[in-house]
C-alpha cells in the first residue's frame, strides 16, 4: 500500500494524503485477497445456501414459505422438532455438450439448508407441503393447548 505525501510549499508536485483514498486502496487489496483465497468465488460447486424464509402465523396454522429454485421435490427434506422447522435440499445439475473435436461435461451440486423458530406449537399430523415453480410452502396445524387449571387463592 502506498501513502500519499503531504508537502508544504508551492511546488507543482504537491499531493495531499487522502484518508478515503487509503481506505479504498485497502478495500481493493482485501477484495483481491478474497478472490485469490476463496475457492467458492472461482468454483461454483459444493456451495451451501441459506434461502430466505417467510413464517406466517394464522389462526389455526403456521405457514412457512421459501424459494428453492431448480430443486426437485424428491430432493427436499422437512423436519419439525422442538419449536423449529428445518428445510434442507440438494440440487444436482449435469450438462453435457458435444461439439466437433471435443466433449465437455459439467456438474454442479448445491445444497440448501435453513432452520427457523416457529411462533407457535405445531403438529406434523395434518401438515402439508407443496413445491410449485420453485416455491416451497409448508402448512403446519397448530396444536390445541390444553386449558391450564387455575389454582384458587385462599
Amino acid at each position: 500500500m502506498k501513502r500519499g505525501l503531504i508537502r508544504r510549499g508551492n511546488s507543482p508536485s504537491v499531493s495531499r494524503w487522502d484518508p478515503f483514498d487509503e481506505i479504498k486502496q485497502t478495500q481493493d487489496y482485501l477484495n483481491d485477497l478474497f478472490k485469490e483465497f476463496l475457492p467458492s468465488v472461482q468454483w461454483k460447486g459444493g456451495e451451501t445456501l441459506a434461502p430466505l424464509v417467510d413464517v406466517q402465523e394464522k389462526d389455526d396454522s403456521v405457514v412457512v414459505t421459501t424459494d428453492l429454485p431448480g430443486v426437485d421435490k424428491k430432493d427436499v427434506d422437512i423436519s419439525v422438532s422442538e419449536g423449529m422447522i428445518e428445510i434442507s435440499a440438494t440440487c444436482k445439475k449435469e450438462e453435457e455438450k458435444e461439439e466437433e473435436g471435443y466433449s465437455q461435461k459439467e456438474r454442479s451440486y448445491s445444497s440448501f439448508s435453513r432452520a427457523v423458530s416457529l411462533p407457535a406449537s405445531v403438529t406434523e399430523e395434518g401438515a402439508t407441503a407443496k413445491l410449485e415453480e420453485g416455491v416451497l410452502t409448508v402448512t403446519l396445524p397448530k396444536t390445541k393447548e390444553a386449558e391450564k387449571p387455575k389454582i384458587p387463592i385462599e
